[in-house]
């Protein structure tokens, strides 16, 4: 079984007063490498924030949102409007009847959905299974519940999983099964018979699952299916999105919580203590938003399959093994075909060699050595960035 969190290696116990589940965190590694690329001036193809801008007519509906006066306090459960074109929306997409009163619950992003969710269903000795890499406020909120993890690894090529493995996972002080699909950071999109194998084990072992589905509109290969629409999952599982991703408006913090009533009461009494509620006018502009209809979305998937490809391509043809990732914005490169060995390394020397800044995956493995020859680029830049970026990674001498 996996810690919850260790002090970093050589670190006295007496030199923080942070509480010992949360030593090892520190800093997020996406400030630690934005700032390196700042400092470098470097092209940060780390961190997922896009260069593309949403839609003209959903920022046009904000600022009327603003106009009309909706500048106050949302209600703690988020504007009515905005909740019930989640129901809708999640109807339409996925065939799932929700309750906009007493199922969906908007959120200050799709971080505080998942704080709100593990903070309320879990607790010290409860144990957390999920797939590494792992999203690093997924580790943090199971530590922050007093939780431990228990993680099955994703291998590439392909990064599937054993099943005996997740099945092997699985004690009876399990409380969760945490799944990202589809999934940060390697872009892998959980295919159904996958998804099933998990529900059946859910179902099985009478676990609560919570989903954070947030890249569920950039799917290039595949489908994505939620995991609440196989059988027995509906009334376990916590289904988690966020309109960030969906609609390019990552500064907005907008995401929300679908869930059975007796869940969605449980996260609900957790979250009102976090934020309480936020970005009044954003969620009107979200919900006008999400009754366009997905020709939106289409449109914004279809710029990103073009920036996957061009990133993509332009690593292999300097030597690093890729997944081509099924969804997400990132991709994932092993750099051992370069002569290197140690990503955590490499990327904390590219801003400075180069002028190039990307993300170590290491640090989302509880399995060091799984993920130490991988690093994860972000393409939602814009394509003379990404050549760019290109152009200067073409500059590195192959180590030795």
């Amino acid at each position: 079984m996996c810690p919850t969190a260790a002090p970093h290696e050589g670190e006295p116990p007496d030199t923080t007063p942070l509480i010992p589940r949360m030593r090892g965190f520190g800093t997020t590694i996406f400030t630690v490498m934005t700032a390196l690329a700042v400092q470098h001036d470097a092209i940060n193809l780390g961190q997922g924030f896009p260069d593309i801008e949403g839609p003209a007519e959903i920022r046009d509906a904000a600022i009327a949102a603003m106009r009309d006066g909706h500048n106050q306090y949302a209600p703690g459960t988020g504007v009515p409007a905005l909740r019930h074109a989640i129901a809708a929306h999640q109807q339409r997409r996925y065939g799932l009847d929700l309750d906009p009163d007493d199922e969906v619950t908007v959120t200050a992003g799709a971080t505080e959905a998942l704080a709100a969710t593990i903070l309320a269903l879990c607790d010290a000795g409860d144990e957390v299974v999920t797939f590494e890499p792992y999203y690093d406020s997924h580790a943090a909120n199971i530590a922050m519940a007093g939780a431990a993890r228990r993680t099955v690894t994703l291998r590439p090529p392909g990064f599937s999983f054993d099943p005996d493995e997740l099945a092997r996972a699985i004690t009876p002080a399990t409380r969760m099964l945490v799944l990202n699909t589809p999934h940060n950071p390697t872009g892998k999109v959980f295919s159904r018979d996958e998804l099933a194998q998990v529900a059946e084990l859910c179902v099985a072992h009478d676990l609560l699952a919570v989903t954070d589905e947030v890249y569920e509109h950039l799917v290039f290969d595949g489908t994505h299916v939620p995991l609440a629409t196989f059988p027995g999952m509906r009334d376990r599982t916590v289904t988690i999105s966020s309109a960030g991703k969906s609609f390019s408006f990552t500064g907005w913090k907008v995401g929300w919580a679908c869930a059975p009533p007796p869940l969605t009461a449980a996260l609900r009494t957790t979250k009102q203590f976090l934020t309480f509620t936020n970005g009044t006018p954003f969620q009107y502009a979200v919900a006008y938003g999400l009754s366009l209809g997905d020709s939106v979305f289409d449109e914004l998937t279809a710029r990103y399959r073009a920036r996957r490809d061009q990133l993509c391509d332009g690593l292999r043809d300097l030597g690093y093994q890729v997944d081509t990732p099924a969804g997400t914005y990132f991709a994932t490169a092993d750099i051992r075909p370069l002569g290197y060995d140690d990503g955590m390394a490499f990327c904390r020397m590219l801003p400075e060699r180069v002028g190039v800044a990307a993300v170590p995956e290491v640090v989302f493995h509880d399995d060091a050595r799984a993920g130490a020859p991988l690093v994860r680029f972000a393409f939602c830049k814009s394509g003379a960035l990404i050549d760019e970026g290109l152009a200067r990674l073409a500059k590195l001498e192959h180590g030795r």
